[in-house]
Order: C-alpha cells, then structure tokens, then sequence
C-alpha cells in the first residue's frame, strides 16, 4: 500500500520522522548515578559522565537521520519532576506511595512547595547550552519540558494539598505565580539560543481516561472546567513569546517501565479544549493502541498546526507492521490533510531513569522504521 501526496519538505520543529525526547540510559550512565547516589563520585564526576553519555546520543541521533536531538533527559531522573525541583519555593519530597500504572508504582516522590514559586535561572538552561553545543548547527537542538498545567496537577495531589493552600490560600495567584515562573525559564531557554520547545502534559491523557473522570466527578470535580483551566494556564505561559521559537506539546496517557497509566479513552472528551490552545504549532499525539480511540477529535486542529501521530509504541522492542501503520494514516487523513501529519513513537523510550523494557538496539531500530515509512509517505 502506498500514500500518494504532494510533499512539501518541513523545515522547522516537529520533523515528518520525529521523536518524542527520552531515551534509555546506557550503563555507564546508570553506574555513574548509583555511584554519586551512594558518595562513591563527586557530583562534578557524574557530569562529566553525563556529558560523555550525551555526547554520543547526539551523535547516534544524527547517524539515524533525526532532525531535531535531545540530550535525552540524561540529567534527570524523571520527566516533570526534575523541573520543578528547579524552581525556587519547591522542594524533593518522599511520601507513601508513588504513581499508579497498569501492574506497577513508582518510587514514591513529589515536588512540594515550601514558599511562593518563582524562577531566576532554571539550571536545565545551563543543561540546554551543553546540548546546544553538542547538536553543532545541521540540526535543531530541542527541549522539552513538562506543562504549566502538570506543575499545577501534581500540586492539587492530595499529599500536596494542604501546603499548596497554605502558601497559596488564592488560587489565581497560585496559576498566576506558575505561569511567570514558566514564562521567565521559556525566555532563558531562548536566549541560550533555544529554537524549539516541546511541552509535555499528561494531564489530559488523564481527563480523556474513564476512570479518573470516573473518580474526580464522584469527588465533586467539574472535569470540563478543571480542563479548561488547564488550557488556559498553558496558553498564558505561551503567548507573545517570540515569533522565532516553536512550540509543540507532547500529551501522554502513562509511560512508566513499559506501562500505562488509567484504563484509557479517546481524546473526544478534551479534544476540542486541548487543540484550541493558541501558540502551539504541533501537538504529539498518542495512537499507539486502541486505548486511545480513533483520529475524529483531530478535526479540531487548527490550520496551521501539525499532528504528530504517534502510531509506534516506545514500550517494545518489536516493529510495527508498516501496512497497518500505512492503514491508519489513511484513516487519519479523512480528518487532517496529509501534509500537516508527522510520525513519532506514542512517547519517549524512558520518561523516568528506570526505563522501558526493551534494548538499546531496538530504540534505534524503532527509530529507523519510522524514517523509512516517512521517507516511502514524503517522498
């Protein structure tokens, strides 16, 4: 089967062939961050490892023809939490029990406030100048970071609660105070010469999941305008930014070794909230599995944004088949003109350090299948 178009070649962020921005840790890296965890290497070591480590993955990502790298996520041990750790008035915190995904849980962390949020330098922008050095100039050097909406998210987590209200009894200052902190870090991240800024969200992975919909109507949550919130927070973050900086969002239903979290649901629930959010130029969209419902809600994409489907699971190591994948862009083209789609795995290979089950050499694999069902689409 083959998808006749007429191609137009993109030259900015996302890519037809595309990534999502994590990938798994190689050993030396993990060694090294077990070593400093126990005091057996100094945090200036474990750098110059990570440096190494990154290094290379650009390096490998330029060899399977990505046109956008990332550093990924190297420095962190999670995708979201490691940035909030970065603001001022928050602090690392352990509590009982950890996420919840399909047969697993995470290590128990959070990031709790201790006064009012606030951002002078984030240091991932210190991160983001190695990387952009490391990528040279024949590709774009992209960060992601989590949403305004998930800082939001994890500080209504009924372990944050009460300090969240102590030190924010008005909620408008609590979004208003989020969305300045998340506006300076953008800006910082721009004048380290950042071009291309990937915001992912898993909230309304969660919004669009029958289950915690389920849950938070039974606990007197309006869902629709928790959503809404939501959107609004992250439109305010991304507005008036400058005119050369892209910006996409990355939404995503669980990504945890090689789990998912909830029990699903298509995207029609939230679509038309999500996708009407000014300022993005792209949203990466899950379609992995049928958990994720069919392409209608795309009709609400604006004109001018792109949908990165993301038809290629990073949880295993096994190929899709490509005339289903051909199948199901057909399937998405009764919504979405063709030349607005772009390809990508649902997600990143390791949102959190432990990373998915598969190996390192299917990562790439994966990678390179997406290019050649890419490149046989956009001729």
């Amino acid at each position: 089967m083959s998808i006749q178009t007429e191609p137009k070649k993109r030259t900015v962020t996302p890519f037809r062939y595309d990534i999502v921005g994590s990938f798994l840790r190689p050993r030396a890296l993990k060694d090294a961050r077990l070593k400093f965890q126990n005091g057996e290497i100094t945090a200036e070591q474990l750098r110059e490892v990570e440096n190494d480590e990154i290094v290379k993955l650009v390096k490998k990502q330029k060899e399977v023809g990505l046109q956008a790298v990332t550093d990924g996520e190297f420095r962190r041990s999670w995708w979201h939490l490691d940035f909030f750790w970065g603001f001022e008035g928050v602090e690392r915190t352990l509590i009982d029990q950890g996420y919840r995904f399909n047969g697993a849980q995470s290590r128990p962390e959070t990031a709790r406030l201790t006064g009012k949020i606030s951002c002078s330098r984030h240091p991932f922008v210190s991160h983001y100048e190695f990387l952009k050095v490391a990528a040279g100039e024949d590709v774009v050097a992209r960060q992601s970071i989590p949403a305004a909406a998930q800082f939001l998210f994890e500080l209504d987590r009924a372990e944050n609660q009460d300090s969240t209200k102590e030190i924010y009894p008005n909620r408008e200052e609590l979004v208003s105070d989020i969305a300045k902190a998340y506006r300076a870090s953008i800006l910082d991240f721009y004048d380290a010469g950042c071009r291309s800024i990937q915001i992912d969200d898993c909230t309304w992975g969660a919004l669009c999941d029958e289950q915690f919909m389920a849950f938070m109507k039974q606990a007197g949550v309006n869902v629709a305008e928790y959503a809404r919130e939501f959107a609004k927070l992250n439109e305010e973050v991304v507005s008036g930014l400058p005119d050369d900086l892209v910006v996409t969002t990355h939404v995503c239903r669980g990504n945890y070794v090689s789990t998912y979290a909830g029990v699903g649901g298509g995207y029609e629930p939230i679509a038309q909230t999500l996708l009407s959010i000014d300022n993005y130029s792209g949203y990466y969209l899950e379609f992995d599995t049928e958990r994720a419902g069919d392409f209608k809600p795309l009709r609400f994409l604006k004109d001018d944004q792109q949908v990165v489907l993301g038809l290629f699971s990073s949880k295993i190591g096994v190929l899709e088949s490509k005339e289903d994948i051909l199948k199901r862009i057909e399937e998405a083209k009764q919504y979405v003109d063709l030349n607005r789609i772009c390809l990508s795995p649902q997600c990143g290979f390791a949102s959190t350090e432990e990373g998915n089950h598969l190996t390192e050499e299917q990562q790439w694999r994966k990678l390179a299948f997406i290019k050649e069902i890419a490149e046989e689409i956009w001729k």
